[in-house]
């Protein structure tokens, strides 16, 4: 347990209490109080975690070469301005300006910081370390939804009076980051290479997971799917706590069965849960069921967000850690993009929701693909 590990799951903790305060009430604030149709939900979505895909490749390589801290800082405060201009929005041009300038503050932070973590980590412990900042991170995933919730029963439902208050954690957030030491391994021969290379191994696990990822459509149509089946706005960022509280209990033991298990059957777990919830979701209206699927949603970012990161740090040497997490968390990004695009124009608010079919059937798939590297990668 390092200095850096603590207080960067308190900065993850605070911002994500902003973000998810924030991102259950999106739906809502786009599709009914602004009026736009789910494609333009998908298109907010899938381009602003494109941008965040794109400053992660810059920062990661650039942080190996300069200090992780400056982007870790200015990433978490960039990341506030965005959220004042989501919650001040009175159109979904600004929402979308607003989520590309709060993603792009993701985008800066997200490899130095992961890398950061792995500084000072040894391999051995770095799917622990991984599922302590993740269940951090989680935490505070659960503590913006409860507020949310308890906002929209005092504030008589009104989302952008509530969406206010996401601006709180993030300033916070902020201010934590001046607390974070500068790592000791920042390296400074590779000023002179343009380009650093990543193993065979870890290109085709990236191009792997990258792939799987195309089919992940924004969480934010699964709330929207939540709405269009009868549930209030309550009721939905109730459901949206219940998967950030499985998530959060689950990602601690996730990440320390990713250190005793291989990588890919771990991730397999999670993206066994993801094509469960997707499946059954997109074919069933049922209330009782789609409380179940989320709670069982839950295990995939558990067992798939912090055990990618890990995956990727094995993978990787010391002075190229920066760098792959950029490649890796950026190539995820940009999948997102295409995802939020297909699936928000494929979306029909009909009985069966189609994108979450084929998303779900497309994971099995991705399980298939991850256990057939697995044992390839072991003759």
């Amino acid at each position: 347990m390092t200095r850096n590990l603590v207080i960067l799951t308190l900065v993850s903790l605070t911002q994500d209490a902003a973000s998810e305060l924030l991102y259950p009430l999106i739906p809502l604030l786009i599709t009914v109080v602004l009026g736009a149709p789910p494609i333009v939900l998908g298109l907010i979505e899938g381009a602003a975690e494109a941008a965040a895909g794109f400053t992660k490749l810059l920062s990661g390589k650039l942080s190996d070469r300069y200090g992780r801290k400056p982007f870790v800082s200015s990433g978490y405060w960039l990341a506030a301005v965005g959220k004042t201009f989501v919650v001040t929005a009175s159109s979904w041009n600004v929402v979308l300006l607003g989520r590309v300038t709060d993603r792009i503050g993701k985008g800066l932070r997200s490899s130095p910081r992961d890398a950061l973590i792995s500084d000072g980590i040894e391999k051995k412990d770095l799917g622990k370390a991984f599922g302590f900042h993740r269940a951090g991170d989680n935490l505070g995933a659960v503590i913006g939804p409860v507020f949310a919730l308890l906002g929209l029963m005092i504030f008589d439902n009104d989302v952008k009076k509530v969406a206010l208050f996401a601006i709180i954690p993030a300033l916070l957030s902020g201010f934590l980051t001046f607390f974070v030491r500068e790592s000791k391994v920042v390296v400074t021969e590779k000023i002179t290479h343009t380009k650093v290379p990543l193993s065979n191994a870890l290109k085709r696990t990236i191009a792997i997971l990258t792939l799987i990822q195309l089919l992940n459509i924004p969480d934010v149509l699964i709330l929207l799917r939540l709405s269009n089946i009868g549930f209030s706005a309550q009721h939905v960022v109730a459901l949206y706590i219940l998967y950030y509280l499985v998530a959060t209990f689950s990602a601690l033991p996730a990440g320390a069965l990713s250190d005793h298990l291989p990588p890919a059957l771990a991730y397999a777990i999670g993206l066994f849960a993801f094509a469960i919830s997707y499946i059954a979701l997109g074919f069933s209206q049922n209330h009782t069921l789609a409380i179940l699927v989320i709670a069982i949603y839950g295990l995939f970012p558990a067992f798939t967000d912090g055990v990618g990161k890990s995956w990727v740090a094995k993978l990787s040497t010391q002075n190229e850690r920066g760098y792959a997490q950029g490649v890796f968390q950026s190539a995820m990004n940009f999948a997102v993009l295409g995802a939020g695009i297909w699936g928000g124009a494929m979306w029909q608010k009909s009985a069966v929701e189609l994108p979450l079919v084929i998303a779900g059937v497309g994971a099995i798939v991705g399980v298939g693909a991850l256990l057939v590297n697995h044992f390839r990668n072991r003759l």
